[in-house]
């Protein structure tokens, strides 16, 4: 709005004489910014991230009028660009940005430019100097270390890699192949396996790419370094007939028809990561660089990934980025017409210097007009920056959900391994009384036979939920051996053949061939097909059919496996998500968890099938799993297997038969036990079921059960892995590092059952691991059997403790020990009052604990041991020319010849005389 100012005859007077001196001194110049010469060479304008770059160095500059910019195409020809760039040092620009073709080229002109005083500004290739007054761009080997980061996360950490590489030599192909190569060494089960040089251009891709797809067809994933060779490598593929099979990761990120994000949103590529074209921030560090103002030398531009759930709102984004961008070139329009105007009306006001009043009413039209401008500008990068916070926002909030799933998933598995405590609370004692009680009631055991059944249930959701983890961490592994599938299928269904006779189901098996070899993990495949099958027949009503049904497909080379039944089906609207994890439907079961068919489906996606299904609600549903006839790559054969430690074996879990009343009655009230278990109930059942066999003491937590194992020396001890403060492998490695308890069998207890946390237990040095929930059973069965191990080994010790063989290798603790008793005995073998304080003293340990010790690993006593010593070593002095009986016994620590004459007959059956004279003679 106009302001309006009283105006006085003095002020009239005066305003008139300066519009006069302004006329007459031919217009003093105004005060403006002087004007600055850029010139540009880029390597090409022929590609939209390129025009894209140009358009934000258009965008910046229109803020900036007193900036001449020239831009010159080198239609990527590095000589070209060359003597382009020798063309705008020739005009003595006054800043010179260059976005080079190759790096090795330019690197001399731009060095050259540098030292004429001339600033260079590199923006997204950098040369091979750091003689350059700035550099602009992204980080190339973050883009290809997040590409390598994205591409693992896809393939589970296992599969083959395929690179698209850009023009050899210059910094982005480079920079990209190196950080993308330094992201696959954090997972070596993803390779890469082939690279296509596609010099930025799809046509080169069309005419490599065939080829090396032909050579390398277990190619899961594609990284091209740009959007345009990502699309080429789409339509190969498509012509080769595998689209959809292989995923394809490209780089830009540009909005707009046929490129990086029109193309994520479609399904062409599976990811693109953003790589910014720093067309606005080149314009900016020039023009700080012109102004003296403070800048950065390196400005380096970050990366995100956009992929399906993202992409949306980077569309968004780019969309109202592009309306800002076109309100902007519409307000420069206008401020150019206004411009324009203000001119006209300025040469106005200097022909009609006695044209007071129109002067005055265009200076406050120009003034008014500078204003809104202004005003304007300011809004436009007020909303850039909004903009730019709200990008900003929205890569925190992608890593902030990322973060809140995974530590959702950690919780639901450590929960999940907390309910096999009170499993195990269950299952034991119910186990127990259908194992060993006879005075059951009919109804009392099939009451227990309902809880067992039940909780067995339990468990098989709990193991589910475990599954599902693993697939999820990609911590599960095929161990496959090669069998005959359909043999496989059969046993499997024999299961459902009482369920299927008591309602009445026709229940079919039609295989194609009476034997279809492949290979197959029989554990996967099992929950796979069970799966299927407890669906078929849950869906199916009394009476109806269920029919399963194999053969081959020698056109993809794969055996196709499918379940059908004519039960109520599937509704149409629970069809796309019947696959997803937890999902009931429209119309859940009862009992249905949502798990079995996610899982059955992840099984097999991880064992390289596919899992797929056709319905019509009202008519049945068929389940169709397809398998590969050739071994896949990444299958383990079942000799690779990781060493399991002995788990519960199910024909123990489902025999309902009581021991032999002999076995029941056994009892080794000799023998103690220690419980190190944190759990009271869980400690209170193993006391139970181990007092009939064992003297128990117990210990609440690691500390304590430490602190007892030293002090009691016990047979054997049975520790949890949870424990507070000391955890159980803690307290493995402690005992079985110590001389005084290395020899104790150690069983630990866990509700943790994946492969590598058995082996962790199993290499602290636990001699068995079982998992919860357990059979007591065979807990009781496998401490017996550790304890005859121990035993067979006591008697090996007793052997080796000989003078011949006392120098026994320290290699394990136990022999350690010995190899130490041994040497402190034969030290002081001439000593006849050599006690066992005496050694208990030189060991560091208390008579109590050496006697446990020596009894655990020789069944003997110190004092025995210290005997069995003297009459070994006088053995062999007797043997020695010249020695006497006598000398020998005091040799030996012995008080009289008579008294060591009567111990020598008593354990060899001869006189000390008569053996010397024995073997003298031979």
């Amino acid at each position: 709005m106009f302001r309006f100012v009283r105006i006085t005859p003095v002020w009239l007077f005066l305003w008139a004489l300066s519009l006069a001196g302004l006329g007459l001194t031919g217009c003093a110049p105004e005060t403006r910014e002087p004007v600055y010469r850029i010139g540009f060479s880029q390597c090409t304008t022929h590609d939209a991230w390129r025009r894209a770059m140009l358009a934000g160095m258009e965008k910046e500059l229109s803020f900036h009028p007193n900036v001449q910019f020239r831009m010159l195409d080198a239609n990527n020809d590095s000589d070209l660009q060359r003597r382009q760039i020798q063309e705008l040092i020739r005009q003595k620009v006054d800043l010179l940005l260059i976005s080079p073709n190759q790096s090795g080229p330019l690197t001399a002109l731009a060095e050259a430019a540098y030292n004429q005083g001339i600033p260079v500004v590199i923006l997204d290739r950098r040369t091979t100097s750091r003689l350059y007054t700035a550099y602009v761009g992204g980080n190339n080997q973050e883009v290809g270390r997040t590409a390598g980061r994205y591409a693992a996360q896809l393939l589970n950490g296992r599969g083959q890699v395929l690179e698209i590489t850009g023009t050899p030599g210059s910094s982005p192909a480079t920079d990209r192949d190196l950080g993308f190569r330094q992201a696959l060494r954090a997972f070596p089960q993803v390779k890469l396996a082939a690279q296509v040089e596609g010099n930025w251009q799809p046509a080169s891709v069309l005419s490599r790419l065939p080829a090396v797809l032909r050579a390398n067809p277990d190619i899961d994933l594609i990284f091209a370094h740009n959007d345009p060779m990502a699309l080429a490598a789409h339509q190969v593929l498509r012509e080769l007939g595998r689209a959809g099979q292989v995923r394809i990761i490209g780089v830009d990120g540009l909005p707009g028809p046929g490129n990086g994000l029109q193309l994520v949103e479609d399904g062409v590529l599976q990811a693109t990561l953003l790589y910014p074209t720093g067309g606005e921030e080149a314009i900016r560090t020039a023009l700080r660089i012109l102004r003296h103002e403070p800048f950065l030398k390196d400005n380096v531009l970050g990366t995100m990934v956009i992929d399906s759930s993202n992409v949306g709102t980077m569309r968004l984004q780019t969309e109202a980025l592009t309306a800002q961008r076109q309100d902007l070139q519409q307000q420069q329009l206008r401020l150019k017409e206004q411009m324009r105007r203000y001119a006209s009306q300025k040469v106005t006001v200097y022909l009609l210097l006695g044209s007071l009043a129109v002067a005055m009413l265009l200076g406050a039209w120009a003034w008014r007009s500078s204003r809104i401008n202004r005003r304007i500008r300011e809004v436009l990068e007020g909303q850039n920056a909004k903009i730019s916070a709200q990008r900003n926002q929205i890569a925190q909030l992608a890593e902030d959900a990322r973060r809140s799933s995974e530590a959702k998933l950690r919780f639901f598995t450590n929960f999940s391994h907390e309910l096999r405590t009170p499993l195990t609370l269950i299952l034991g004692p119910v186990e127990d009384l259908l194992t060993n009680s006879s005075e059951l009631s009919a109804a009392q055991r099939q009451d227990l036979q309902l809880v067992r059944r039940n909780t067995q249930r339990l468990l098989q959701l709990v193991n589910q939920l475990l599954d599902f983890r693993k697939i999820d961490v990609g911590k599960m592994a095929v161990r496959a051996t090669q069998g005959n599938l359909v043999a496989f299928v059969r046993e499997l269904m024999d299961v459902f053949e009482k369920t299927a006779l008591r309602r009445g189901i026709t229940f079919r098996f039609l295989p194609a061939e009476p034997v279809i070899t492949l290979w197959f993990d029989g554990d996967i495949l099992d929950k796979v097909f069970s799966n299927l099958l407890s669906n078929a027949f849950k869906y199916t009503p009394d009476g109806g059919q269920v029919v399963v049904s194999m053969q081959r497909n020698p056109d993809t080379n794969t055996v196709r496996v499918s379940v059908e039944d004519n039960g109520r089906g599937i509704a149409e609207v629970d069809q796309p998500h019947i696959l997803g994890w937890f999902y009931q439907g429209s119309q859940p079961s009862a009992n249905g968890s949502g798990l079995g068919l996610a899982l059955a489906d992840g099984l097999t996606r991880l064992h390289e099938g596919t899992l797929s299904f056709r319905s019509q609600p009202g008519h049945g549903s068929t389940f169709e799993v397809t398998l590969p006839l050739e071994k896949p790559a990444t299958f383990l054969d079942a000799e690779q297997a990781l060493p399991h430690a002995p788990l519960v074996p199910d024909d123990l879990l489902e025999d309902e038969s009581p021991l032999p009343a002999e076995e029941a009655s056994v009892a080794r009230t000799a023998t103690t036990a220690l419980v190190i278990e944190d759990n009271e109930e869980v400690r209170a059942f193993l006391v139970q079921k181990l007092q009939p066999h064992f003297q128990v003491s117990t210990a609440a937590d690691g500390a304590t059960g430490l602190r007892l194992a030293h002090d009691t020396i016990p047979d054997v001890i049975v520790c949890d892995v949870n424990l507070p403060e000391l955890s159980g492998l803690a307290v493995v490695t402690a005992l079985k590092g110590d001389w005084r308890t290395s020899h104790i069998p150690l069983v630990l207890l866990t509700a943790r059952n994946a492969p590598e946390q058995q082996i962790e237990g199993v290499q602290a040095g636990a001699d068995l691991y079982l998992t919860k929930p357990f059979n007591p059973t065979f807990l009781v069965e496998s401490l017996r059997t550790l304890l005859r191990n121990r035993d067979q080994q006591r008697e090996h010790f007793r052997r080796e403790l000989s003078v011949d063989t006392a120098t026994v290798a320290p290699q394990r603790v136990d022999q350690k020990f010995l190899a130490d008793l041994t040497a402190i005995i034969e030290a002081n073998l001439d000593r006849p009052g050599l006690s066992v304080d005496d050694i208990a003293r030189s060991l560091g340990v208390s008579q109590m604990q050496l006697y446990r010790k020596v009894k655990a690993l020789l069944g003997t006593g110190v004092t025995d041991c210290i005997q069995n010593l003297r009459l070994t070593k006088a053995r062999q002095l007797l043997l020695q020319e010249g020695s006497t009986v006598a000398q020998v016994a005091y040799q030996t620590g012995f008080s009289s010849p008579s008294y060591f004459a009567t111990l020598f007959k008593g354990k060899y059956h001869v006189s000390p005389s008569e053996f010397k004279a024995l073997h003298t003679a031979m």
